[in-house]
């Protein structure tokens, strides 16, 4: 069994994951902290439980959930892991802070690329990688089939999706990955969100409008 914690970090109210294992070995998902609070209340979080954090892993790469990524890297050595298709985006991430006004560090660490159809390891669990492009070109998600849940970052949202006018964004792509990706797992399946509440697959099949069949 995995464990799973979100928590709602900087002004654009992102939510960044840790998950950890009965080892209390951890990964960082989406790190959005951007002050010096948001860190250290992350930092606390894993100091408390007691974890060892062992890999640092990007939904995708826009501002908001990249923040942290350099702070990690530095406080724990970790490496980054992205979709090959999302460097790109990791690239221009700090001019993107820039314009919208909130400056940051610049990832400078190495990169592991990982591709859909691939697992995560954290000791003896896995999380499938699916990739479902059109918010970002390289985004990818999280599925513990274990458990039951996925980390979708800015795909799938209670009763909406992820937007698509950014750079490189596709509504269309979207959609047809949000469809043949993640509408494929179990109706149950508990769908934790780049932003606001957590979900279910089967509340999104019913009452997302953005997804209802013509």
């Amino acid at each position: 069994m995995l464990n799973v914690q979100g928590i709602t970090m900087n002004p654009f109210q992102e939510n960044t994951y840790i998950i950890w294992n009965a080892a209390q070995e951890a990964i960082i998902i989406d790190p959005g902290c951007y002050t010096d609070a948001e860190k250290q209340f992350l930092q606390n979080f894993i100091t408390e439980k007691s974890l060892q954090p062992v890999m640092l892993v990007n939904t995708h790469c826009h501002l908001d959930h990249v923040f942290g990524n350099q702070w990690v890297h530095e406080t724990y050595g970790l490496t980054l892991h992205i979709h090959p298709q999302e460097a790109i985006m990791l690239e221009h991430a700090p001019a993107s802070g820039a314009k919208w006004g909130v400056p940051f560090e610049p990832y400078t660490g190495g990169v592991t690329y990982v591709n859909e159809g691939t697992q995560l390891k954290l000791g003896n669990n896995t999380l499938d990688i699916l990739f479902v492009p059109g918010h970002s070109p390289g985004h990818i998600c999280l599925y513990n089939a274990a458990d039951n849940w996925l980390i979708a970052g800015d795909t799938l949202f209670k009763e909406s999706i992820g937007r698509t006018d950014l750079p490189l964004g596709s509504h269309d792509t979207l959609i047809h990955a949000i469809r043949s990706q993640l509408f494929v797992l179990p109706d149950d399946t508990v769908v934790l969100p780049g932003h606001n509440e957590a979900t279910t697959i089967g509340h999104e099949k019913k009452y997302n409008p953005f997804l209802q069949m013509p």
